[in-house]
């Protein structure tokens, strides 16, 4: 199979925020307790969190991690997390039917994602909150000093601001399973005056309104154009989740599903700009996909979980190759809309359906999802360019024309470097790629590195990594050209030195 992309630096997307190769850590499952956390592992700092799983993470190089919820978010009291550790409340975390034990607050988790390198997108509550919770977090993190909640934060070994410059008002308002679930009116007027009230206290912060849960919500669309209706002034994003599985075990259909990621994506882009038009508003609303992944494999383990435990082993789906295929179709799916998707996260960061997987006092390792995501965080930063992609298509169970390859380009030229994300999703026949490229001088293929020849159900676990990327030689640079060739079933980083 041929298959010819036009590369030029007159093809321009956008400029990608770094946002959006986010992350999620949420109190839930064993994220942040057995995952992060582990005060009696062998690695573990001083703090108690595991120094073997933050390098994991530090490799991912993720500069966002959305925390701390979720679910668990709507009936969570953020003071609950602050002050000395002996003193903090034991709670019933009724979103998961755990328990709380609250060792790990606000100044353990942000102290945590400064030394890997990220910022916090701090999700305020409002089911049970009150907009009033929601300022009083903003003045803690936030101001300087002499007021008497920034003092707190001082007294509780924080001199210096937290400075959090990404919130969220609350989390999937919509849905029945949510605690303090509201109407889009309702809710609408909360988050506007919520938002309101932080704002007054940090005019520098931004803030992520709550979008319908899912596309398949009833309420989708009319939530939508109704929230952004009632809180437009306050605001500056509005959140998108969406999650994929692979239930029918149709390989075809399941690698197309990120068609879908691209078509709610402009949903949600053309109500929000509806609603700019109809408030003859000069600012334009952009979009937080901020809980994206495969999510399927756990559901039958996760419903029979007995309640009430500290940490259980909850939504710890193990991802295979496919999986991987997927992911690396979502990630170029993210890139070709970064025009307006400014902050991703993909959910979750540890354990809970999650890159990287622990052992309670064992090893921790990538899974096969760590890899695709990496690439793509390390190597996607810059200018996307528009995929100009001529190659044969196919129909699936549920989409139409889904083209055999997913391709983007990013330009970095901080970097020197032209990078080049590919899919090849076709089962059986290698794709003959060629890259023509102009007004861009490149000099040398630096690397082609390749996903494949993996069983689809191949997956990695903590005695044996079978799926990795490797390097391929089946590359050439030929005057403007690059010509590669995509074996069946891969996903491929091309990177390319520029002058």
């Amino acid at each position: 199979m041929e298959a010819k992309m036009r590369i030029s630096r007159d093809y321009r997307i956008s400029e990608i925020d770094k946002r959006i190769y986010g992350s999620f850590v949420e109190h839930m499952g064993r994220c942040v307790y057995e995952g992060i956390y582990e005060p009696q592992h062998e690695t573990a700092d001083e703090q108690g969190f595991r120094d073997d799983v933050k390098d994991l993470v530090a490799e991912l190089n993720v500069p966002l991690l959305r925390y701390p919820g979720g679910n668990f978010l709507s009936g969570y009291n953020w003071e609950d997390g602050i002050g000395p550790r002996e003193n903090r409340p034991r709670r019933l975390d009724l979103a998961w039917k755990t328990i709380e034990t609250n060792e790990v607050g606000l100044h353990e988790f942000i102290e945590w994602a400064e030394e890997v390198n990220s910022e916090v997108n701090m999700a305020v509550n409002l089911g049970t909150g009150t907009i009033d919770d929601a300022r009083r977090i903003v003045e803690y993190c936030n101001f300087p000093g002499g007021t008497e909640l920034s003092e707190l934060r001082k007294k509780n070994g924080r001199e210096k601001p937290f400075a959090i410059k990404t919130w969220s008002l609350g989390n999937e308002m919509d849905g029945p399973w949510q605690i303090g679930q509201k109407t889009a009116e309702d809710y609408g007027k909360l988050a506007a005056q919520a938002g309101k009230l932080m704002k007054l206290v940090d005019d520098s912060i931004e803030l992520v309104l709550c979008g319908s849960s899912s596309t398949e919500m009833p309420t989708f669309a009319s939530w939508e154009a109704e929230v952004l209706d009632q809180a437009y002034e306050y605001v500056d994003y509005i959140s998108l989740h969406r999650y994929y599985g692979n239930q029918e075990n149709d390989l075809s259909n399941y690698l197309a599903k990120s068609l879908d990621m691209d078509f709610f994506i402009k949903s949600v882009t053309a109500i929000a700009d509806y609603i700019k038009a109809k408030k003859k508003s000069d600012k334009t609303i952009n979009l937080s996909f901020d809980e994206w992944n495969v999510w399927y494999h756990s559901n039958e383990e996760t419903h029979n979980t007995e309640p009430w435990q500290v940490a259980p082993p909850i939504l710890q789906d193990i991802y295979n190759f496919e999986d991987a295929l997927l992911v690396g179709c979502l990630l170029i799916t993210l890139l070709k809309n970064s025009d307006r998707v400014k902050i991703a996260c993909l959910a979750q960061l540890v354990n809970v359906i999650a890159p990287i997987m622990t052992e309670k006092d064992g090893k921790a390792w990538k899974q096969t999802i760590f890899y695709p995501f990496q690439q793509v965080s390390d190597f996607g930063r810059g200018i996307a360019l528009t995929p100009n992609v001529h190659v044969a298509s196919y129909d699936s169970k549920d989409f139409k024309e889904v083209p055999y390859l997913e391709s983007i380009a990013v330009l970095n030229e901080e970097q020197q470097e032209l990078v080049i994300f590919a899919v090849n999703r076709s089962e059986s026949e290698v794709i003959n790629f060629e890259a023509l490229i102009s007004e861009i001088n490149v000099t040398s293929v630096i690397e082609f590195s390749q996903m494949s020849g993996f069983g689809i159900k191949d997956i990695n676990d903590k005695d044996c990594e079978r799926v990795y990327p490797t390097i391929s030689e089946a590359i050439a640079l030929v005057d403007d050209k690059v010509q590669a060739t995509l074996e069946p079933l891969s996903w491929n980083v091309i990177r390319l030195s520029i002058a």
